[in-house]
């Protein structure tokens, strides 16, 4: 219960708030402004960022809350592994086969060359053999005409130049079934040492997957939102934070067509928050919309054309906000003013106080 004595402070209190009020607005009040300074109410707003699984799985930890503040590269999540470690094992596995396969293919080819060297002596010998047969068959041929040798003689020498000749062709026969025998042994080998890289692709592909496992900030923020809990089972790119990504903040405002069309990109622009009406934080033109924000009339005259509004981005200096990180919010309404004549000074109520 209110004392009777103290009854006056609270109108006291009220006139004052009252009039404060009335002095922001005044200031403030985009009527009052000079020509070529024009003004639209806005709300400032930030990048989101989703905190996504990279494949399916169960949240094992989430180690960031709402409302906590983020460095880039800090762990925010982790992703149960169980399975990958046991795939990652057997790709292991796996690659430890391929390379016995490399080395047992490789020794295969080796013992086809010995072969294929064993079969060259072969066919050396047995052409060796061929031209003493042939040999031996022409002095029996000459022998025959003078009677200096028998018939059954000459058809020996004749029988054994024969088989000379399929001795010749059953070795060269051999040799290129050795030669074929590399071939294939060298194609073992380049498949085995293709299963060796296949195998250490899948391990390198694992360990991405496990170390995609830990979810990591990407940049400096805070979390808006904790979208899971730990022990739920998330598809691929499933949502466990939301994040505010606070270097890339700015206010989105909207002003009419013939205020809109002389803002450059690069413009200069003061906001002033509802929050904080005595600060005034500077800030350049980043987005000029190209098209209107409602759809115009089939017939539209110069009148309608002058209700037409666009939105415009103002993007507060990264450098700014790194040095006020902490005080950064996003969803604060104010007031967005844009000097759209170059020539005209800003007004003390937009300079005196600018944050620096």
């Amino acid at each position: 219960m209110i004392k009777s004595g103290t009854r006056w402070i609270l109108p006291v209190i009220g006139a004052v708030a009252l009039a404060g009020g009335y002095y922001v607005w005044r200031t403030y009040d985009p009527r009052s402004l000079p020509d070529g300074i024009v003004g639209g109410n806005g709300r400032i707003e930030a990048v989101e960022i989703d905190i996504s699984t990279k494949i399916a799985g169960r949240v094992r930890e989430i180690v960031a809350d709402e409302g906590d503040f983020i460095l880039a590269g800090q762990v925010l999540a982790r992703m149960d592994t169980t399975q990958l470690e046991a795939q990652e094992r057997q790709a292991q596995a796996t690659l430890r086969r391929a390379i016995i396969s490399v080395d047992t293919a490789k020794s295969l080819v080796n013992q086809r060359e010995a072969e294929r060297e064993a079969a060259d002596a072969v066919v050396a010998q047995r052409e060796a053999e061929l031209d003493a047969a042939e040999r031996k068959l022409v002095r029996s041929e000459h022998l025959i005409r003078t009677n200096a040798t028998s018939q059954q003689t000459l058809d020996n020498d004749r029988a054994a130049a024969g088989g000379a000749r399929a001795a010749v062709a059953a070795a060269k026969a051999s040799r290129a079934a050795a030669e074929a025998a590399i071939s294939a042994a060298k194609v073992q080998v380049v498949d085995a040492e293709a299963s060796v890289e296949a195998a250490r692709a899948a391990i390198e592909s694992i360990k991405a997957d496990i170390d995609d496992s830990v979810l990591k900030s990407p940049r400096d923020g805070r979390v808006q939102y904790r979208v899971a809990q730990p022990g739920e089972v998330l598809s691929a790119g499933g949502r466990v934070l939301n994040l505010v990504d606070l270097s890339d903040v700015y206010m989105t405002f909207f002003l009419p067509t013939a205020e809109a069309g002389r803002i450059a990109i690069g413009t200069d622009v003061r906001l002033v928050l509802d929050a904080m009406p005595q600060y005034v934080v500077p800030a350049k033109a980043s987005f000029v919309a190209d098209v209107a924000q409602f759809t115009p009339k089939t017939v539209e005259t110069e009148e309608e054309r002058l209700k037409l509004m666009f939105r415009i981005k103002a993007k507060i200096p990264p450098e700014l906000l790194q040095k006020y990180i902490q005080q950064v919010k996003t969803g604060l309404p104010g007031m967005a003013y844009v000097r759209v004549d170059p020539e005209v000074d800003w007004p003390a109520s937009l300079t005196e106080t600018l944050v620096q």
